[in-house]
């Protein structure tokens, strides 16, 4: 039936007031268009991994052992297989990983394997109600986190994983169309360094802070631009052989199955990488190559080609530098990048996991170090891998989004130690920190209030009220009540309330 057709039928229903059949032919109309539009998708030559965008994609230990394999040398295990829209990874002092989940608005936390079980012995939300969380950092005693259009911290206690203190955006007003995720990473100088992607496959933007890398203070201020042309450098890390900054970058669409060729960058400061006029060693991008501005053709000669290509449409995403002694000879010092697949290509590739190595003359090869996730027949994706994280012992967790999972690959040497992970390591004691002082009148109010509320249901049986002096101020105990950690609701207090609700726990507990 042609769009004229329904149209017609439409103009008679509303004539003859029947409602019922002019909503129906209207969802049959839109039905159609999309049906037309995905067959011209289907039609075009792509090969979508559908499940990215439906959901439903699942794994287990049995899926993984029998379809991923690893580089010689390491044991891969299904660390965690329930953290929906799994991407950034960040790990803690005490071996905690978080990880954010962008579609959720949360950022969530995986207890380390202490049983010796190759899983996470927990898993619980740290905090939510963020805007597309995508780029996580713990620096000193904050964690850091990218939303799609600002950069937050919030005060993090290493000791017991949890929050200490209110989140406060630092940076606001950043663009999230297009390509919206935020990567952040501290530099060796001290400075955080904030990725964002294009708005657009080929534009010029109007936003200068779009398709670049920018660098700011770790208090969010003298946010500046360090490195434009990068049309989605998702991820980034600094080698630690040469200290140089390396950046992945996704090529743009719609030019067939072998170009541009996806990159792996050296960032310089001030230097221009090629987009939107140019891709890979300099190469002119179909849609500006009749471009007689000579200023266009002086950016395509000074911009700086990429040390390193990847195959069109991979996706390059995380990258990761190993820095464990624990790693094989062979690894140490290499990169970890992970290509996410493609999805604007006849035939899907990449979906896997690879290594970067420098030799001595800076020349660099890659190869497989985790694969797979891509069926031998390259039609059936199993998993989509995002970011690389590696904790001091030389465990590797790999996060996918496809399937929400974490995957933790170990060098084979830390098996055949003796394991002692039922067993807490031994702890340097501390000096008792001598409690703040306290004033009786506020005490009493945030006792009224503790009793209003009802919080000893929970606190008397679930989570217990104890060490509260040891971590906390007046005034951070204070804070942690505008955002408290799950299950903990959080509950529209004054200041005078929150301050008196602290005063009350921090006396409570010195007189017990």
């Amino acid at each position: 039936m042609s769009a004229a057709t329904i149209n017609t039928f439409i103009s008679s229903s509303i004539d003859t007031g029947n409602k019922t059949l002019k909503y129906t032919l209207i969802f049959l109309l839109i039905f159609s268009a999309v049906v037309s539009s995905a067959f011209t998708v289907v039609s075009s030559g792509i090969s979508v991994p559908w499940r990215q965008i439906t959901g439903g994609a699942k794994t287990n230990e049995q899926k993984v052992l029998q379809k991923l394999s690893a580089a010689t040398g390491y044991q891969l295990e299904l660390f965690a297989d329930d953290v929906p829209n799994a991407r950034w990874l960040a790990i803690t002092r005490s071996g905690d990983i978080l990880v954010s989940q962008p579609k959720k608005g949360q950022v969530s936390l995986l207890s380390p394997d202490r049983n010796g079980d190759g899983r996470a012995d927990s898993q619980r939300i740290l905090i939510g109600d963020l805007n597309r969380p995508h780029g996580l950092l713990l620096h000193e005693n904050w964690l850091y986190i990218a939303e799609s259009d600002a950069v937050g911290r919030v005060p993090f206690d290493h000791s017991d994983a949890r929050l200490a203190g209110r989140y406060q955006r630092i940076v606001e007003g950043l663009e999230d169309s297009g390509h919206w995720t935020k990567t952040l990473e501290k530099g060796p100088d001290g400075w955080l360094y904030l990725s964002s992607g294009s708005s657009c496959n080929v534009c010029v933007e109007k936003d200068r802070r779009r398709a670049s890398i920018m660098r700011l203070r770790p208090d969010g201020s003298d946010l500046k631009i360090f490195a434009t042309g990068l049309r989605n450098s998702v991820g980034f890390d600094w080698s630690p052989k040469d200290g140089g900054l390396y950046a992945t970058d996704n090529g743009r669409d719609w030019l067939g199955d072998n170009l541009p060729p996806d990159e792996l960058n050296l960032i310089h400061p001030d230097k221009f990488y090629g987009w939107p006029y140019a891709y890979g060693d300099r190469v002119p991008d179909p849609d500006f190559i009749d471009d007689e501005d000579p200023t266009i053709k002086e950016m395509i000669t000074s911009s700086l080609p990429p040390v390193h290509e990847f195959a069109a449409h991979n996706a390059p995403l995380g990258i990761r530098f190993l820095r464990s002694p624990e790693q094989p000879a062979g690894y140490r010092g290499a990169a970890l990048v992970a290509l996410h697949g493609s999805w604007n290509r006849s035939v899907k590739d990449g979906y896997k996991v690879v290594s970067l190595h420098w030799d001595e003359g800076g020349k660099i090869s890659q190869r497989d170090f985790l694969w797979g996730f891509l069926s031998e027949n390259r039609k059936e994706v199993s998993g989509r891998p995002v970011a690389i994280a590696e904790d001091g012992k030389g465990n590797i967790y790999i996060s996918d989004d496809y399937t929400g999972a974490i995957y933790r690959l170990s060098p084979t040497a830390i098996h055949q130690k003796v394991k002692l992970s039922a067993e807490k390591a031994p702890t340097t004691p501390r000096v008792p920190k001598k409690p703040p002082p306290t004033d009786a009148t506020a005490a009493r109010e945030g006792r009224a209030l503790y009793l209003s509320h009802n919080c000893a249901q929970c606190h008397q049986q679930q989570v217990p009220l104890t060490g509260l002096n040891k971590k906390y101020t007046l005034q951070s105990l204070a804070d942690y009540f505008d955002a408290p950690t799950p299950p903990m609701p959080r509950y529209d207090l004054t200041e005078k309330q929150k301050k008196a609700l602290a005063h009350y726990l921090l006396s409570r507990e010195a007189l017990q």
